[in-house]
């Protein structure tokens, strides 16, 4: 089975957020709710300053702490290793929203927690997340960490540093950021500003 990740190169996002445009649009994600959202940060201090872009989404945790609250398996985790939510079976108690450190659930209005799938249904046409493939910069790479032919090896190979949020929290996230612009990797998640 593959175990499924995506990377991202913050040394090349640009925040311009056509990544989630493409996820809004791809997953009918409902008015006023994202599956994938941008964060920017200052860095640096005047004259010398720069700006981070952090798009952020669900993690896809080997250890997600969002699974074993679920009172129904709603949400669940599969063989390669996606963290999903079957829609039918949530029963909306919002468990696995208060159980997740990244704060990457919403409840639907329909009725049952939503978030990003990584467009289970595309990787199945063996096709990449929509947000992978609307990228203008390229940015952002999916595969299978199993598998050293995987273009996620070479990314890795070449990053000058690999970070996660919250690595504290023990998760293993399978959603890795590489080449973060400040020496001291990803802020606190919780101090960012959205945009």
């Amino acid at each position: 089975m593959a175990r499924y990740a995506m990377l991202i190169d913050l040394a090349a996002c640009v925040g311009c957020a056509a990544c989630a445009a493409a996820c809004v649009l791809e997953n009918e994600a409902p008015p006023g709710h994202n599956r994938l959202w941008i964060r920017q940060r200052e860095l640096g201090a005047f004259p010398d300053v720069t700006v981070e872009y952090r798009p952020e989404q669900c993690l896809h945790c080997e250890h997600p702490p969002c699974v074993p609250v679920c009172p129904t398996g709603a949400s669940h985790q599969t063989e390669d290793g996606l963290v999903l939510v079957r829609a039918e079976r949530c029963i909306a108690c919002a468990a696995c929203i208060a159980a997740c450190p990244y704060d990457a659930r919403f409840m639907n209005p329909a009725g049952y927690v939503d978030k990003c799938t990584f467009c289970e249904h595309r990787v199945a046409r063996g096709e990449d997340p929509a947000c992978v493939e609307t990228c203008p910069t390229g940015c952002r790479v999916f595969g299978d960490l199993d598998d050293p032919e995987s273009p996620l090896h070479a990314w890795l190979t070449e990053a000058k540093r690999v970070d996660v949020l919250r690595p504290e929290m023990g998760t293993a996230p399978k959603l890795l950021y590489l080449n973060t612009p400040s020496k001291r990797g990803l802020a606190n998640h919780e101090s960012e500003v959205e945009s």
